[in-house]
Formats: structure tokens, C-alpha cells, sequence
């Protein structure tokens, strides 16, 4: 299982940015998706979770400014950015509990994308 995640980059103040993360592989199915991200010198945070069924929460720091949301067909989890902040600068990391096939022997991997950069400036 692979998760690649795409739409980093650099952005000013106040300005939107949209990440996607594509899970692939012998998948059976996903549950738990999400977006941590983690600044220079800080732990990893979560920024976002959704479950298969669509429940969704959020670090208290990007409430009412970010929006997650999935696509189970497509295997996909996206985080849209809006009124980025500086404090939002950080590696984001796609996150997916993901069971697959190894051969005909179905398992469930906690599995992680090798993260992306966000860099808001000012």
C-alpha cells in the first residue's frame, strides 16, 4: 500500500491551497483518513480526520478554515486550505488505516505518505 500526496507549495497569507492523498495497492477498504502536519522543532500534530462514513474533526487551530473530504472510489482524502496563516507552514502528512491484500491474506497497516510542504508567507 502506497499513499502519494500532492499540492504543496508556496502560498501568501490569507490565500488557499489544496492537498490530495491517493491510496494504492491490493486495497479491501479505508477507514480512518487524515492529514497531520509538523513544523520545524515541533511534534506532529493532527490537522484532520474523517472516517469511511464521513465524520469528520479538526485541530482546534485550523477549525473553520480547513475542510477535509474523501473520495472511496478514488481511494483519495483531501484537505482544503483557506485562509492560510503563517503558523500553518509544516510538512503535511497524509494518514490512512488501509487493509490489503499480501497475497490471498487480508491485513489492516496503519499506513503514511511521505508528506508534502506547505510554506505560507507574509
Amino acid at each position: 500500500v502506497q499513499l502519494q500526496a500532492s499540492g504543496g507549495g508556496l502560498e501568501q497569507t490569507g490565500g488557499s491551497l489544496r492537498l490530495s492523498c491517493a491510496a494504492s495497492g491490493s486495497i479491501v477498504k479505508i477507514d480512518d483518513m487524515g492529514w497531520y502536519r509538523q513544523a520545524p522543532g515541533k511534534q506532529r500534530e493532527l490537522v484532520a480526520a474523517i472516517t469511511n462514513g464521513g465524520s469528520t474533526s479538526y485541530g482546534d487551530s485550523v477549525k473553520g478554515r480547513f475542510t477535509i473530504s474523501r473520495d472511496n472510489a478514488k481511494n483519495t482524502v483531501y484537505l482544503q486550505m483557506s485562509s492560510l496563516k503563517v503558523e500553518d507552514t509544516a510538512v503535511y502528512y497524509c494518514h490512512a488505516d488501509v487493509t490489503a491484500y499480501s497475497g490471498a491474506t487480508p491485513y489492516t497497516k496503519s499506513s503514511w505518505g511521505r508528506g508534502t510542504q506547505v510554506t505560507v508567507s507574509s
